[in-house]
């Protein structure tokens, strides 16, 4: 079973707000990502990761809308970096170097993300707002 990741890895990985993460995720069907009901946390796979990353790639350097970002980073992912528009022009990239990156990236993003707290808060004791 492949390994999965919160949605602050990731936005640690990816350097952007997990807000503006999870208003994607939200919005947008990314294939890797985990999404149940409301309530359940967001379980992001490796490959998920890399085709968001792709995603923000090309919005940053071409301009792309998210939606269409994700698509073209959707169909790179699944040819090895490749992708060919329907008037003969082809986007190449070199995916594997950029996957080994990515993981050193997420590996580090590991080690300093927070661990989300589970079940419910702690009771103010105290009587005073906090």
């Amino acid at each position: 079973m492949a390994r999965r990741y919160t949605l602050t890895t990731a936005a640690l990985t990816l350097e952007v707000s997990p807000k503006w993460l999870d208003n994607v995720l939200s919005h947008h069907r990314v294939p890797g990502i985990e999404q149940s009901r409301q309530g359940v946390a967001r379980r992001l796979t490796i490959d998920g990761i890399v085709i968001l990353a792709l995603s923000l790639l090309l919005i940053q350097e071409l301009g792309l809308p998210v939606g269409r970002a994700i698509d073209v980073a959707r169909i790179m992912a699944i040819h090895h970096g490749r992708y060919d528009t329907t008037r003969g022009m082809s986007i190449v990239f070199e995916l594997p170097r950029f996957r080994s990156e990515l993981l050193e990236r997420l590996e580090g993003a590991v080690e300093v993300a927070p661990i989300p707290r589970r079940g419910r808060p702690p009771a103010n004791k105290t009587g005073r707002l906090v």
